[in-house]
């Protein structure tokens, strides 16, 4: 039961992320490098506690910043967050059978 509220819990949290992160590349794209430049000012501890915590997004704001063309920028960060969300959807996890033990 708890690891279902962790799964359900992460993908929240990383769906929600990408949205903001897609409201900012469509309508303020300076917030992004405003956040990748906060992100950048934390101490090396804490940007290693945030970047595993929520890698995927981080990733993406990283891809956001380099100097590659903008198409392949947004191939590569649009493809991040479909496979983040992809992969973290909730399923329902198969029962497992039971074991039987041998009957003496």
């Amino acid at each position: 039961m708890t690891n279902r509220v962790i799964n359900i819990l992460a993908f929240i949290v990383l769906t929600l992320l990408w949205i903001a992160f897609a409201v900012a590349l469509l309508f303020n794209r300076e917030m992004l490098d405003s956040v990748w430049q906060s992100f950048r000012s934390w101490p090396l501890v804490i940007q290693i506690i945030v970047g595993l915590l929520v890698l995927p997004v981080v990733l993406g704001l990283w891809i956001w910043q380099t100097t590659w063309p903008i198409w392949l920028r947004l191939i590569l960060v649009v493809g991040l967050g479909l496979i983040t969300i992809y992969m973290f959807f909730p399923r329902k996890t198969r029962s497992q059978p039971e074991v039987s033990s041998p009957k003496s």
